[in-house]
């Protein structure tokens, strides 16, 4: 993992950076930040993608308690349509790395121009960054359990099997029921069901 090097070169604290939910159609983007004690390690922790749902689920608790700082922001669909995602989940990771105790900022392959604080935008840093990772895994497993708790209230939708992606049986459903408040607007699946139809 990165954090070690930097630790010895630097003598200073890092905040790793990641988010969940750029892609989906419906339901926030996620963003969350973490920093872990100098020197910690703990050979689960990898890219969220990588891993099981159960074994994102255990590692949730883990890094929570384990973290000296962490923090998970959601940014809402109205806040994309307006910035658009990359915008918005820039100044989301400015926001949460400007609070974090650490010196520095590592990101997965995110710049943070501006920022009083040296920041190394990492390409695949939740694979290579044991903070990126953690980051990626609390900002996962929090949009999951917001995507369940929307496919409580609109289940005809299907949100607990494709968490908001523009899958097949979303689309469909999307035609079906009509666009719902937790759509992003801006997406272009959703865009063309609220565009008025000439026939």
């Amino acid at each position: 993992m990165i954090e070690n090097p930097l630790e010895n070169k630097f003598h200073r604290t890092i905040v790793g950076l990641d988010e969940a939910g750029r892609g989906p159609m419906a339901g926030p983007l996620v963003v969350a930040g973490v920093v872990f004690p100098d020197g910690y390690t703990n050979p689960e922790l990898d890219d969220s993608k990588r891993l099981s749902e159960k074994k994102r689920e255990r590692l949730f608790a883990v890094i929570k308690q384990d973290a000296v700082w962490y923090d998970i922001e959601f940014v809402d669909e109205q806040t994309i349509d307006r910035k658009n995602i990359y915008r918005a989940d820039q100044e989301a990771m400015f926001q949460i790395a400007k609070a974090a105790p650490a010196d520095i900022v590592l990101t997965d392959a995110m710049p943070l121009d501006g920022l009083q604080k040296h920041v190394e935008s990492i390409i695949k840093g939740d694979h290579k960054s044991i903070s990126i990772a953690a980051a990626s895994i609390l900002a996962k497993v929090s949009r999951d359990h917001y995507m369940y708790h929307l496919d409580a209230l609109y289940p005809q939708y299907g949100f607990a099997k494709h968490k908001g992606y523009p899958t097949k049986q979303h689309k469909e459903a999307l035609r079906r029921f009509g666009v719902l408040p937790c759509h992003r607007r801006s997406y272009a699946p959703v865009k063309e069901q609220l565009e008025p139809r000439l026939f």
